[in-house]
């Protein structure tokens, strides 16, 4: 049945199964590129770019994009930062926690109201971080902070949609 033997196989399985080992990045923020991705540069001199879990924030043309980008530069640029993190995503990039002096900065940019809970890639989180970040994000939709403030905030997600589609429509020359 299995060409390995059944004791193969029960490792085989262990490995492939199992969940993905947390790994921490200690390291200086060198840039802040948007409200959920920055540079971190690590001991060795080696840069790593990081997009924050859990969280996914107003691209930089959208509205409060700029804010929310600001509110992250203001918290971490400069500082040295942990990054907690399992992943790596489809375009490279660390996907992790970012702590500063152990405190979840991901966290507070939904908190201030500069992003929101993604939810797309809520299984990836720890059950108790995930019912943390879904009641941030409905405590600042509630006290209308950052982006919230919006009478229609569009999602990330939906405006990275839309732009897509956009591009992809042929442009005409008057």
């Amino acid at each position: 049945m299995f060409p390995w033997g059944g004791a193969a196989m029960v490792l085989w399985l262990l490995v492939v199964a199992s969940p993905a080992q947390a790994q921490d990045l200690t390291g200086r923020v060198v840039s802040v590129h948007d409200g959920d991705t920055v540079n971190v540069l690590d001991a060795g001199k080696v840069q790593h770019k990081i997009r924050l879990a859990g969280i996914d924030a107003p691209e930089l043309h959208q509205a409060f994009g700029r804010v929310s980008q600001r509110h992250l530069s203001e918290a971490i640029q400069g500082k040295t930062v942990v990054v907690h993190w399992t992943k790596h995503d489809k375009y490279g990039r660390i996907v992790g926690t970012i702590l500063l002096d152990g405190h979840d900065v991901n966290l507070d940019q939904m908190r201030a109201g500069l992003a929101w809970h993604y939810k797309r890639y809520e299984r990836e989180q720890p059950p108790a971080e995930r019912v943390t970040y879904a009641n941030a994000e409905t405590e600042a939709h509630a006290a209308h902070l950052g982006l919230w403030q919006d009478a229609n905030p569009v999602p990330p997600w939906d405006y990275r949609k839309t732009m897509k589609a956009d591009s992809t429509v042929p442009k005409t020359i008057n």
